[in-house]
Parts: C-alpha cells; sequence; structure tokens
C-alpha cells in the first residue's frame, strides 16, 4: 500500500510542476537535454526565474547546468559565514557573449556593454538582480572612489559590487574591494539590509591563487572568471564527466 502511495504522490507533484511552464519550454528542455537530472535542473530553473522560451533556450544553449556542475566557486570565508546563501546566488563562470567583444577590449568597453546589454546581463547574472548604478561614486575623507558596477539583490537583500577585470585575477585586486564594501555598509547601507557582497569578474584565475587570496579574507567576497564566447557544449560535457569520474574515484579510494 505505501508503494502505490509513494507512486501516487510522486505523479501528483510531477503533475503539479509540469503545469507551472509553458508546453514550449517543455519541448526544449525535452528536445536539449541528455539526462534526467538535467531536465530537473532545468524544470526547477525555469519554475524559479519564470523564463520565457527564448530565455529558457539561451541557459541550455549557454550550458548553464554543466557549469553550475562543474563550479569551482571561490568565496572568502567570510561570506559563508555572514552570507552562507550567497554561495547559491553567484557563479564560477558568466558567459556575455550578448557583448560581441573582440578578444582584446578595455574594462571600459566591458563595462559599457554590460549597461547596455543590461536586461541580458540580468538574464545571466541573475533575475533577482537590480542594477543601481555604473561608476557609483563613494567619497571617502576628501576623495572620490568609483565603483564599476553596483547592483541589489532582493534576495539577499543586500547591495552588490561588481568589479571588472579583464586580465588573470590578483589578490591586490581584493584591497579595493575591501574598501569598497566597508564604505558602502558605512555610508550607503540602509539599516534593514544585510551587509553588502562583493564580487570581483576577472576574464581568467588561477584557482589555487583565489584560494589563498580569500583564505583570511575578513569581508564577503568571491571571484568569478567572465567568458566573451560561448563555451562549446561538447567541451562543457566532457568536463562533467570527467568531474563524475573523478568524485566515483575518490569515493571508490574512501571505501
Amino acid at each position: 500500500m505505501r508503494q502505490f502511495y509513494e507512486i501516487y504522490r510522486q505523479k501528483k507533484f510531477v503533475s503539479a510542476v509540469l503545469t507551472q511552464i509553458s508546453w514550449t519550454n517543455h519541448l526544449l528542455i525535452l528536445s536539449k537535454t541528455k539526462s534526467k537530472e538535467e531536465r530537473e535542473f532545468y524544470l526547477m530553473l525555469s519554475i524559479k526565474e519564470k523564463y520565457s522560451s527564448r530565455e529558457l533556450e539561451r541557459q541550455i544553449d549557454s550550458g548553464y547546468y554543466e557549469r553550475v556542475m562543474i563550479s569551482k566557486k571561490k568565496v572568502s570565508p567570510a561570506a559563508t559565514q555572514i552570507r552562507p546563501d550567497a554561495i547559491e546566488v553567484f557563479k564560477d563562470i558568466y558567459v556575455l557573449d550578448f557583448l560581441n567583444l573582440p578578444e582584446t577590449h578595455s574594462e571600459k568597453d566591458l563595462q559599457r556593454g554590460i549597461v547596455t546589454n543590461l536586461k541580458h546581463f540580468i538574464l545571466e547574472f541573475g533575475t533577482d538582480f537590480t542594477f543601481i548604478g555604473q561608476e557609483y561614486r563613494i567619497r571617502v575623507g576628501k576623495n572620490d572612489y568609483f565603483i564599476d558596477l553596483l547592483f541589489f539583490h532582493r534576495g539577499l537583500k543586500c547591495l552588490v559590487i561588481v568589479e571588472l577585470k579583464i586580465d588573470d585575477f590578483k589578490p591586490d585586486y581584493l584591497g579595493k574591494l575591501n574598501f569598497y564594501l566597508e564604505a558602502l555598509d558605512r555610508d550607503v547601507k540602509k539599516p534593514d539590509e544585510n551587509p553588502s557582497v562583493g564580487i570581483i569578474m576577472c576574464k581568467s584565475k588561477d584557482d589555487e591563487v583565489v584560494e589563498y587570496a580569500l583564505s583570511r579574507n575578513l569581508s564577503p567576497a568571491l571571484v568569478a572568471e567572465y567568458k566573451t564566447k560561448l563555451i562549446p557544449k561538447k567541451i562543457l560535457r566532457k568536463k562533467l564527466q570527467e568531474y563524475y569520474l573523478l568524485g566515483e574515484s575518490a569515493a571508490g579510494k574512501e571505501k
């Protein structure tokens, strides 16, 4: 009897979930995914983010599932302690192919491209983000400083700094970010808001260098990469397969 009840319960749950997205989105998920896990991932993501068919297709084509699965997010201990839920909000790799930037570009080009294509950036960055300003000015002492991009996240209820770097991550970048976070929390953050979070978005990063740099960082900070072109799905799926094989190998050694 319990087995029949469980089957009934699961069918009822699946039925309730399936009715929450459009038929077009169902067809996209069925035609573009390879596994049960991937289908479930996009099904729940589509419900959560209320994607249109075009938005959902873009996320599938950009390998969002694979990027999340193989993600090696680098966050400071402060981020996990102060805002543990922030880890789920940010990605390890952001795909900004919609900017149509050349391989060689300046930080101004990158910043300008994001602001010009803000709707597409929000889709990639996260739909709970609200844009506040570009080159956001803060004043400390007698000096003016400018934050590349400033957002507010509705779920985290906090200000989010995005600092853009067109080269490899360097530990020095954290000092500037920490200064901005302190200034925001002292002078801009409202009493009912949570401590601000900062993300350094670099063209590339050495994970070991990032881990060392963040290990004693006292501010909620994260480091991510951005790509100006779509990563081929074949490469992402190969990396995901390698990730699973490594996990199985580690599990076997533990036994």
